[in-house]
């Protein structure tokens, strides 16, 4: 089983550093709707990662499944890594799989619920 809180931990602490480098880093660097994808993968990551934690916790408390997890951490990647990619270069339509980080986010989090609604007892 994969250490969940820890990845979770590692998140937060890249979206805080890269929350400052956007903020500090690219002014005058990027135009303002470069930057404003800077932004929103920042706010997405970070809020994804608390999200994350919580269900780390939710894991070790057998209450939700690492696939959960695994949603949303690969939805991460790619929402967040997409974004940022396009602000320092990468071409336009690069963008094009954003919404699919986005479908697994949201995957991720009914399946949290699905999970949680079918469960009367912890998973064993």
């Amino acid at each position: 089983m994969l250490n969940w809180i820890g990845i979770a931990a590692i998140n937060m602490a890249i979206a805080v550093a890269l929350g400052a480098f956007g903020a500090h880093g690219l002014k005058g660097v990027v135009n303002v709707q470069q930057l404003e994808w800077w932004h929103t993968a920042t706010l997405y990551l970070f809020v994804h990662a608390l999200g994350l934690l919580l269900v780390g916790l939710l894991i070790r408390l057998r209450y939700a499944t690492q696939t959960t997890a695994f949603l949303l951490q690969i939805g991460i990647i790619i929402f967040a890594g997409s974004l940022y990619a396009m602000t320092l270069g990468a071409p336009r339509w690069f963008g094009a799989i954003t919404p699919i980080g986005g479908v697994l986010m949201i995957a991720g989090w009914l399946w949290l619920a699905v999970t949680t609604f079918r469960l009367k007892a912890p998973i064993n």
